[in-house]
């Protein structure tokens, strides 16, 4: 399953998604971990030191090497120079698979170790100095989608993507990888104005969403979610002196995390996996050549100087059958 957290910045999308990671670990579940937010606190937020954080390797330095792996013998891509980050695979193309070892998870993921499991990490890479003026951040995201475009996962395994915050997540066709977006808010004003713009954006193309209430307090801020969400509220979030204490560097064994919000974090994982029933392999792959077709129009065929849309295998359709 693939899934996302988004939000607005300062909503505790990143907090949250650490615990749903941790959750999952401790159910004993493969996941592959990506934080994709311009911030890159995700490594932090699972117990990394900074300087272990600043040693994570940036997917978006290593994107020739992930286009090379993903082309392999597809006669559709003539170099790895012509793939763009919409990129769809087709005939020949190398799949990735969250259990397997293969080149781009030995150059991207690093293991990282929680109380009840391993997880890998991957990151996009922070936004730098040299970036400045020059580049755009949803280019490092690129490499995110490039690997979800090539990525068949089944109802058993995870996808956790930490997303950039707002509605920014809508830069690229990225929002649409997903089998759930669990979108966190707080119950302000600003906390619910990004749920409704995502809500529309994500309307037509059948991106299912649940919002998360976090630093909810009282019933009074119950009940403004549920006004403004209305049944797209799943779950609610509180206080939690675990997440202090971790906040602080100083967690303490996520069995000892508050009962009511690992009832919240399984909430999360029932929802995920109640839609593993709704997925459509179909819809997924002409959502990513609906993509991909626009990019190559709007920009990258002028990038490349080779017509992108030459890339399209017709006959192809991203599915688990192709993951035996």
């Amino acid at each position: 399953m693939k899934i996302a957290f988004v939000g607005k910045g300062g909503s505790g999308k990143t907090t949250l998604s650490s615990l749903f990671i941790r959750h999952l670990a401790a159910n004993e579940a493969p996941v592959v971990a990506v934080d994709a937010d311009i911030n890159q606190h995700l490594g932090a937020a699972l117990g990394l030191s900074e300087a272990e954080a600043a040693e994570l390797p940036a997917m978006g330095a290593h994107l020739p090497l992930i286009k090379e792996y993903l082309r392999g013998t597809n006669p559709r891509i003539v170099s790895a120079d012509t793939m763009i980050k919409t990129t769809p695979p087709g005939e020949g193309s190398r799949l990735l698979r969250v259990r397997e070892d293969n080149p781009v998870y030995g150059a991207c993921a690093r293991p990282v170790r929680l109380d009840d499991g391993e997880v890998r990490l991957m990151a996009t890479g922070p936004f730098t100095e040299s970036d400045l003026g020059v580049a755009c951040y949803h280019s490092k995201v690129g490499a995110v989608e490039l690997c979800l475009n090539h990525l068949v996962d089944g109802p058993d395994e995870y996808v956790v993507v930490d997303m950039t915050a707002g509605s920014d997540s809508f830069a690229s066709g990225l929002f649409t990888r997903f089998d759930m977006t669990f979108l966190v808010a707080e119950p302000t004003r600003k906390g619910v104005s990004v749920y409704r713009q995502y809500k529309e954006y994500a309307r037509d193309f059948g991106v299912a969403l649940k919002v998360v209430g976090n630093k909810v307090q009282g019933p009074d801020d119950l009940d403004f979610l549920r006004e403004e969400v209305g049944e797209d509220l799943l779950v609610t979030v509180g206080h939690s002196d675990w997440v202090r204490a971790m906040e602080k560097g100083r967690p303490a064994r996520f069995e000892l995390l508050e009962a009511e919000n690992r009832m919240s974090l399984q909430a999360l994982q029932d929802a995920a996996d109640d839609s593993y029933a709704q997925r459509d392999w179909e819809r997924y792959t002409r959502q990513m050549v609906h993509f991909h077709l626009r990019n190559a129009e709007s920009w990258g065929n002028a990038k490349t100087g080779a017509d992108l849309a030459a890339q399209v295998d017709p006959g192809f359709v991203l599915g688990e059958p192709l993951a035996v």
